[in-house]
């Protein structure tokens, strides 16, 4: 169970805070647990003077194989205090009400709040990318995958526009963020840097050092310099509909939630993370 290990590592080398998913067993998909030791890593990175810039990481064979659709360690026994949004806890509430309260505040708004942290943030990406593992390495400013990494986001398979943090055809092109939604294919390492997704391919050996070289360029440029820049950028991104992009699809998302749950037998159209992905082995 997840109550025995620490389900986020937090380790600083010289001025780069390393920021660790760290549920193996379940490749690292995110309960609220998780989220919430996210938002407590990230902020702990922030207020450390000495941190220039933050990488996040995955532990065992995978970045992120998505959101937790029901382990055992999932959160709806657990409150927490809220931070994204100015929203009620999701913990208890019924129907649409705990769909909607939970999403905004552990998916799209902890990704927004993330998004805005003002010191550079590098993924670390291998193995598998998946769904609501594509929104924790999107709110990075860098990605840096290996060459065994793949990507996707399969959960028009559920009837569901993508997930909460829709950033795709910001991130990917329309053309190509079309094209995995309408198909939920897996999309390469090679391909996410073809489209201008990923930073830097390189083998999975060499992974870490280069990312932690990336890092240590980046953290000897002036800590406020690089907060206003990221600042800059973030909000030319905005200013192309980034965020009322996201608004409005968080309302299609939220429809499609409640239709499933109107004509099947849940609001995720009865499928798991396994059968989205179409493998056995994320």
């Amino acid at each position: 169970m997840d109550d025995e290990i620490d389900v986020v590592t937090y380790r600083v080398s010289d001025s780069v805070a390393v920021v660790t998913m760290n549920r193996p067993r379940f490749r690292n998909a995110q309960n609220s647990v998780m989220t919430y030791a996210l938002d407590a890593a990230f902020a702990r990175a922030v207020d450390d003077e000495h941190v220039k810039v933050i990488v996040l990481a995955g532990s065992g064979d995978h970045f992120s194989a998505g959101h937790d659709l029901g382990t055992p360690g999932r959160d709806h026994h657990v409150h927490y205090e809220n931070r994204a949004v100015m929203w009620w806890d999701h913990v208890d509430q019924p129907g649409g009400d705990q769909r909607f309260a939970r999403e905004i505040e552990v998916y799209l708004g902890m990704c927004r709040r993330w998004r805005d942290i003002p010191k550079p943030m590098i993924a670390m990406v291998h193995g598998a990318c998946i769904a609501g593992g594509l929104m924790l390495a999107w709110v990075c400013d860098l990605i840096v995958a290996s060459d065994d990494a793949f990507f996707s986001d399969p959960v028009v398979k559920m009837g569901i526009p993508g997930v909460e943090y829709f950033a795709h055809p910001w991130v990917l092109g329309p053309r190509f963020a079309k094209e995995i939604l309408f198909t939920a294919d897996r999309f390469s390492a090679q391909r996410a840097y073809e489209v201008g997704m990923v930073n830097r391919v390189v083998p999975r050996s060499d992974l870490e050092n280069t990312t932690f070289d990336l890092a240590s360029r980046i953290a000897a440029m002036p800590r406020f310099g690089l907060a206003l820049t990221k600042k800059a950028v973030n909000q030319c991104e905005d200013q192309m509909g980034l965020r009322n992009g996201m608004d409005s699809v968080f309302g299609l998302h939220h429809f499609a939630h409640a239709h499933n749950a109107e004509v099947g037998t849940d609001s995720l159209g009865g499928l798991s993370i396994k059968a989205m992905a179409g493998r056995t082995d994320v």
